[in-house]
């Protein structure tokens, strides 16, 4: 690891490794339920998204909020629109210096509350419109943004202005953590 007054860096990890509340962290390694709904985010991103930006799965960014140093975050599922992406290139194109402009997060079992707070914060403040953190225990999505939060659930559809024109109904996104018939 090496700190200096622009930015943290950590290597390269399997899991990730991300800096929250000034310490290095390890992503925990998902289980089927957080992969199944990553992987159920990530088609229905990738179909809306493309001519509007790029969307991935663990994709790591260094944003800084403001009087800060750039650090690694890896959000289960990003997207950052073309606007922003382009004319970057070789590191700044794979592990941009900036929040992605929607971050998806799914709680895993060992997630602790604090860094799911910080990481929201730090997202938020160094240019996210959206953050939006999936629970599969109680089949919610918490909307996080500049003017607060709003938690969908139930018959709910997750739409969002930073999202414009897409929609993913809860029970659609929540059914692939059903087990198999």
């Amino acid at each position: 690891m090496a700190v200096n007054d622009n930015e943290i860096v950590l290597p390269i990890t399997e899991p990730e490794t991300e800096w929250i509340l000034g310490r290095a962290v390890r992503k925990v390694s998902p289980r089927r339920t957080h992969g199944r709904l990553q992987a159920k985010l990530l088609v229905a991103l990738c179909a809306w998204s493309e001519a509007r930006g790029e969307v991935a799965s663990d994709w790591r960014f260094r944003p800084a909020p403001p009087g800060e140093p750039h650090r690694p975050l890896v959000p289960d599922v990003a997207f950052v629109t073309n606007e922003r992406l382009r004319g970057l290139r070789g590191d700044e194109l794979e592990m941009p210096l900036f929040s992605p402009d929607v971050a998806f997060e799914i709680l895993s079992p060992r997630d602790e509350p604090e860094r799911l707070r910080h990481k929201i914060e730090v997202y938020l403040s160094s240019g996210a419109s959206l953050v939006a953190v999936v629970e599969p225990n109680d089949r919610s999505v918490a909307l996080h943004d500049r003017d607060g939060v709003r938690i969908l659930r139930g018959d709910e559809v997750l739409t969002h202005r930073a999202l414009p024109e897409f929609a993913l109904p809860l029970p659609e996104l929540f059914a692939v953590a059903d087990p198999p018939r």
